[in-house]
């Protein structure tokens, strides 16, 4: 009976050191800022989706500690790339990244591959839309593209940086057509979108968010959206037209589609219950009426993914986009 009764303490005792134990696991939190890196310059739209998140989780308190944003934009990419993998087991930083976490190292010798970090979710995938001056008075993207045959390489078309998303589309659209552009990569969406109001350049394949502010005040048409399905936010944008009224390509006889994912990364390395903790925090903030207004402003499909639901899909998108790149001559050459 004494035995039993020394050894039921011990048993209870155990249990709950690991229950706490578990708990505490469970309950990470960053103990100092984090750091959300944006790997292209101020005004773009993985740029502007950074800084609306932080403002949704400061005005929510939906964490302790502050989110710093930082603009890591050199190399089209590849500096903010090239920063997560170096901190490797480093909770307190994240990254917003695109589809560059392929199209980077599969242009250059970076090396970096997704891998080198961790998947926290996809929350969005984002439209391009074919973007010229509205004083050039074009309605339609064919007669557009009709014109720009007509003076092979004179026709510019700006995008952020070079053999990425927006080179891409615009060497697809050349291979669709037979017409030929003079391709001028910025920085970021944002400086595309001011030479085009400039008309420093004819045309730009820019996400919604990068030129609502200049379609709204009249100085972009948007041609047509490189999508499957139109977008489907009804409300009026501009006087006229909402983003449902934009064609898709396709309908209007440009047989060019490519959507890009919305992504958020932690370096490699991590505890689960870390990248936990960022899985939950991105759900909370996709539950913010703020997010939900984000997500029409700037015609963002809602998509999140999470886990191997999340690795899935890039290992299927990376294929997609080697497949894109090769075709358009994109890839390096060893």
């Amino acid at each position: 009976m004494q035995k039993n009764f020394i050894r039921q303490p011990m048993k209870v005792g155990f249990f709950v050191t690991t229950m706490c134990c578990a708990l505490s696991a469970s309950a990470w939190e960053p103990t100092k800022p984090v750091e959300l890196v944006v790997p292209f310059s101020a005004g773009g739209a993985s740029d502007q989706m950074a800084r609306s998140i932080q403002g949704i989780i400061t005005k929510h308190n939906l964490m302790k500690q502050p989110l710093i944003v930082q603009n890591k934009a050199g190399a089209s990419g590849a500096e903010g790339l090239l920063d997560l993998k170096a901190a490797k087991g480093d909770p307190n930083k994240i990254i917003v990244a695109s589809s560059s976490i392929y199209t980077t190292p599969l242009a250059t010798n970076l090396p970096f591959n997704w891998r080198d970090l961790t998947p926290i979710a996809m929350i969005a995938q984002d439209a391009f839309v074919l973007w010229t001056n509205s004083q050039a008075g074009y309605k339609t993207p064919m007669a557009y593209i009709d014109d720009v045959k007509k003076k092979p390489e004179t026709f510019k078309m700006g995008g952020t940086s070079s053999k990425r998303e927006d080179h891409m589309i615009t060497m697809m659209i050349e291979k669709q057509t037979g017409a030929k552009f003079l391709y001028i990569p910025y920085k970021g969406g944002g400086e595309a979108a001011t030479q085009l109001s400039g008309n420093h350049i004819n045309s730009d394949t820019n996400n919604p968010s990068e030129s609502v502010s200049q379609w709204r005040a009249g100085e972009h048409n948007a041609l047509c959206v490189f999508s499957d399905k139109r977008i489907s936010y009804t409300a009026k944008v501009t006087a006229t037209q909402g983003w449902s009224d934009i064609p898709t390509c396709k309908e209007q006889g440009l047989n060019v589609s490519y959507e890009m994912l919305r992504i958020f990364m932690m370096p490699g390395g991590v505890k689960p219950e870390q990248t936990q903790f960022y899985v939950d925090l991105f759900q909370k903030v996709i539950a913010t009426p703020e997010w939900k207004a984000y997500l029409e402003k700037n015609a963002l499909k809602p998509e999140f993914v999470t886990g191997d639901k999340l690795n899935a899909f890039l290992q299927k998108d990376e294929q997609l986009h080697r497949e894109i790149m090769k075709d358009a001559g994109f890839l390096l050459t060893k």
